[in-house]
């Protein structure tokens, strides 16, 4: 790596006026001023501990100025009780080292789009006096990139009366629209330090689930945007089998990096940018700046393009995945604030999802573990408490992820939002969340449900199978949310269709029916659903049900959809409903059949199973015990 104090040689005898004694550079700062502190990872630390001690030497040096930040990682003196009279932070993101001094009032935060920020600069609407800054060191003409923080930091830069840059030798040069220029440098502070490195928590089970979820609905060639943390992680983690992945995001992390060298990311498909990784800012450790520094894969553009809505929309396929510390049944979410507790901001989430909703194919992700603290509260809610801050309104959500599975909102009403997310929630909250949802009128005021480990979803039970005539379906439990898919199965049923699964014309299957084959007991009956599957939309084919009686043995029943018929749904559901059968230790089958019914009667003839007869007033009723 280039020694920072040969490559600022040159410069040094041009721009003597640059190089001056920290002391000297501080005097630049004024009271009342305004001072923009660079992001996360490019945070300046020796400036920061130089501006520090300056303030201890010189207490009366300033008063009140005005420090604006995205998010502090390293020190933050600024945001400290003794500082009070020399500082005033304001931040537009909120982090672990300043939040309580936001909640006790000390510091302030600005709730705003992070893609919105650079224009407050530009315009002037919030004046940058003082810029301090960190960036590599430059090349022959003079240029230094921003390196991991490019964001808001260029934008300030370009805006700042007067910029103070440490140049740090580890700075990686990263590409893209990342460059000051020397000249454009008013104070250079040659400093080198290892960089602030993010070292992301280890997804554990729980988030490990969460990322096989969102690792089904991410499609090869899809666009992505991911956050940080343990669950992030774990979705990148899920995501080494698919192709063709592009990136377009605000924040390079380890995982992208990793997915990059696999070559799963590989930006060939991507409609804007193609062949790029394009990001805003990184927080990783040294390994992963490294592999940012001088690569022409990736680039690094300011965050008000990056997060610009319109650019993220002209990303075809594009996903935004992002997390929420809570969202209510009605479809709205808060990464910001627990109640009137500011927690962290806005930040991009909103951007992204929106970018995504106009994105042609595009679609939004939003993970959250189903509980918070020890597993004593509910992050799916009722209704948002008090004072919440609504980062995603009820329409920019298309999914919704827990460790219980996936919730589609787009489209939905609010009953079906509601049943869709107390789905998903952890077992132990689900019937509360039935209760307050009813006095809510969210959902039906009779709405069935089993509570404990025997109306718990059994995920397990999910199987892909592919019937005689090539057909694919997915072969799942029914579960409480899948009401208006039952619907309009038995909708789309024949009047002939009809009457032979009830043995009568059933003219109307209201609420109170229909419930029933959803909200179960899956030790005493089981209802198999086949399922095809066309992006986002579901379609019910075919149900298989059985419900057991005190003998050990179960009446079964199958319908398929008429179009669907003679293709093989019906031998794959009832294969799977004996299998499932045998394992919940049933002795046998029976089925009252219609004795025109001819071809479930040969369905079951052709199972396997020894099937007795026996005719009564056109019904035929046949048993089978089942085999050892």
């Amino acid at each position: 790596m280039e020694d920072t104090t040969d490559a600022l040689g040159t410069f040094r005898k041009r721009f003597p006026e640059k190089f001056v004694p920290e002391d000297k550079v501080f005097e630049c700062i004024r009271k009342g001023d305004r001072l923009f502190v660079a992001t996360a990872c490019g945070q300046p630390q020796h400036l920061l501990a130089a501006l520090t001690d300056f303030v201890e030497a010189n207490p009366k040096a300033f008063f009140d100025a005005e420090v604006l930040h995205v998010w502090t990682l390293g020190v933050a003196p600024y945001a400290e009780k003794q500082f009070l009279s020399n500082f005033r932070y304001n931040s537009f993101f909120i982090g672990e080292n300043t939040r309580q001094a936001v909640n006790e009032g000390l510091a302030d935060y600005t709730p705003i789009f992070l893609s919105q920020v650079p224009g407050l600069f530009s315009r002037r609407f919030i004046p940058i006096d003082v810029a301090l800054i960190q960036a590599s060191p430059p090349d022959r003409n003079g240029y230094m990139s921003l390196g991991v923080s490019v964001d808001i930091t260029k934008a300030a830069t370009e805006a700042a009366s007067r910029v103070v840059c440490q140049v740090n030798a580890n700075m990686p040069r990263v590409h893209g629209d990342a460059f000051v220029n020397i000249e454009d440098i008013d104070f250079v502070i040659p400093f080198d330090e290892p960089l602030l490195e993010f070292v992301d928590t280890i997804p554990d089970e729980l988030a490990q689930r969460i990322g096989g979820y969102v690792a089904r609905i991410v499609e090869d060639g899809d666009t992505m945007q991911v956050g940080y943390g343990s669950i992030p992680n774990a979705i990148i983690a899920n995501l080494t089998e698919k192709r063709g992945l592009g990136v377009h995001t605000e924040l390079m992390s380890d995982g992208i990096a990793e997915l990059m060298r696999k070559g799963v990311i590989d930006n060939s498909r991507k409609a804007l940018n193609r062949g790029k990784t394009v990001a805003s800012f990184c927080m990783g450790t040294a390994e992963t700046y490294r592999f940012i520094g001088d690569n022409p894969s990736i680039e690094f553009r300011p965050i008000d393009y990056t997060n610009n809505p319109l650019v993220i929309a002209e990303n075809n396929n594009m996903v935004a995945i992002n997390s929420a510390l809570a969202i209510d049944l009605t479809g709205q979410a808060t990464a910001e604030s627990i109640g009137r507790v500011f927690y962290s901001g806005i930040g991009g989430q909103a951007d992204f999802m929106r970018g995504a909703v106009l994105s042609p194919g595009g679609k939004t992700v939003l993970v959250l573990p189903s509980t918070a603290g020890d597993e004593d509260t509910s992050r799916i809610v009722p209704l948002l408490a008090e004072g919440t801050g609504v980062t995603l309104t009820r329409g920019d959500v298309h999914y919704v992820v827990t460790e219980y599975g996936i919730a589609y909102l787009h489209g939905k009403n609010i009953r079906e939002r509601a049943m869709e997310l107390i789905a998903i929630a952890h077992p132990k909250f689900r019937e509360w969340l039935i209760d307050e949802a009813k006095k809510l009128n969210f959902i039906y005021p009779d709405q069935a449900f089993v509570p404990g480990k025997e109306g718990e979803y059994p995920e397990e039970l999910e199987r892909y199978r592919t019937t005689r005539d090539g057909l694919e379906i997915l072969l799942r439990p029914a579960k409480i949310s899948d009401e208006p898919l039952m619907k309009d199965f038995w909708y789309s049923l024949s009047d002939k269709s009809n009457y032979r699964r009830f043995i009568m014309l059933r003219r109307r299957l209201p609420h109170e029916v229909l419930q029933k084959f959803v909200a179960i007991d899956y030790t005493r009956e089981m209802v198999i659903l086949a399922v095809i599957r066309e992006g986002e939309k579901e379609t019910v084919v075919g149900v298989g049900q059985y419900v057991m009686d005190d003998d050990h043995y179960a009446e079964i029943a199958l319908a398929v959809r008429d179009e669907y018929q003679g293709r093989g749904i019906g031998t794959e559901l009832l294969g799977y409903l004996i299998l499932i059968g045998k394992r919940q230790g049933l002795l046998g089958f029976t089925a009252d059949i219609l004795g025109e019914n001819l071809p479930v009667m040969k369905l079951l003839e052709k199972s396997g199973l020894d099937f007795s007869k026996q005719m009564s007033e056109g019904v035929c009723r046949m048993r089978a015990n089942f085999k050892d």
